[in-house]
């Protein structure tokens, strides 16, 4: 089926749906990584964006129950060079074809990804707009026009959990309020594992399944969760999960969090890393094409190794903000010089920008879980 993209600033691709007809819009974006789409598909970080896959051949693996990171599709259209109908591998489930038309997301093949790339690194993350409908290139670029900026957005209220869960045995397990409502008295294993506290700004499950093989007890909350309600359940720990869009408009999180500080260790993940960046006084910016992939070099300014790691990011904290206030910069990117991780020198607070859970990615930086663990030993001996 014959479908067009529009882009924000009059560029167009002529293209074909792989998922039926449909329309679209939203930011486009690119990732490099070669595997993992299922991963990609599935993290709310990509909410509101169109996700251009760098690598080829997309489909070829097929689907599956276990390698989902939320409850649903994120991304607001996938966007692939060549679709492959015909999976082929043992755990495949169904095809990805399938698996987007069951949740009504639309699919585009056959166009110069490549050319996408490049002009997106060129110009920039952008606007832009998808129809199978509207074949007309100016009629597309002026609805591509209309969308709302990333910039500005609160898209944590659209990803985050309306209730709080626990998370056990790798799944989600709602709680269900009794008549004292969110206390200590949540905690099943108080006094034999470690309790944490999980800020869910549109965490990735695997997230949740490094902290429970770890022996810790987590428990999820919506994102907008005070800070009166944190305290009364007195965690071991606080963790600030990814999530999509701009930081800034999270106003509520980074007030609690601000109430949160130096409470119980802290460790902040992609855009709780940023959260943290402002609620410590420091500011954030847009990126030019942000960071998506498996392959992005990190260096550990504290033991001067190198990391290769898993990222999806549009947003950075600015390091030169941090400056005057306790802060230790920790980990730096290598392609840009952006920053990449920080901790307090008083405070048991630390961060990471990219994703120590992976999946998809390297495991290079998942030792983050067990410094966020110890830091929780240190702080109860």
């Amino acid at each position: 089926m014959k479908a067009l993209l529009a882009l924000e600033d009059g560029r167009t691709f002529t293209c074909k749906s792989f998922t039926g007809p449909g329309e679209i819009g939203g930011e486009v974006v690119f990732n490099t990584s070669m595997t993992g789409y299922q991963e990609v598909l599935t993290d709310p970080s990509y909410s509101g964006q169109m996700v251009t896959m760098t690598y080829p051949l997309i489909g070829n693996y097929g689907v599956n129950p276990e390698d989902v990171e939320s409850d649903r599709i994120q991304v607001a259209a996938f966007l692939v060079k060549e679709y492959q109908n015909f999976p082929s591998n043992y755990r495949s489930t169904s095809s990805l074809a399938n698996y987007l038309k069951s949740q009504r997301v639309l699919g585009i093949e056959q166009f110069d990804t490549r050319a996408l790339t490049r002009h997106i690194r060129k110009a920039g993350a952008m606007r832009a707009f998808i129809s199978t409908e509207d074949l007309n290139p100016s009629s597309c670029v002026k609805r591509a026009r209309k969308i709302p900026s990333m910039k500005g957005q609160d898209l944590t209220k659209t990803v985050t959990t309306p209730r709080p869960y626990y998370w056990t045995n790798g799944k989600p397990i709602l709680y269900e309020p009794g008549t004292t409502g969110l206390n200590k008295k949540i905690w099943k294993r108080k006094g034999e594992k470690f309790s944490v506290v999980a800020f869910d700004f549109g965490i990735k499950y695997n997230m949740l399944r490094c902290l429970e093989s770890r022996g810790l007890e987590v428990v999820v909350v919506p994102a907008w969760t005070q800070a009166h309600t944190v305290k009364a359940m007195e965690p071991d720990g606080i963790l600030l999960s990814n999530g999509p869009g701009d930081p800034e408009p999270v106003t509520y999180a980074i007030e609690t969090i601000r109430s949160l500080l130096g409470v119980v260790p802290m460790f902040g993940i992609c855009l709780g890393h940023q959260l943290l960046g402002l609620a410590l006084g420091g500011k954030t910016f847009k990126l030019k094409f942000g960071h998506r992939g498996t392959n992005q070099p990190v260096k550990n300014l504290i033991t001067g190794k190198i990391e290769i790691t898993s990222q999806n990011h549009g947003f950075a904290v600015d390091t030169h903000s941090l400056e005057g206030k306790n802060i230790e910069i920790t980990h730096i990117n290598l392609n840009d010089n952006t920053l990449e991780g920080f901790r307090h020198k008083k405070l048991p607070i630390f961060t990471a920008q990219y994703h120590p859970e992976a999946s998809p990615g390297p495991h290079d930086a998942e030792y983050l879980f067990d410094e966020f663990k110890h830091m929780m030993q240190k702080n109860n001996a």
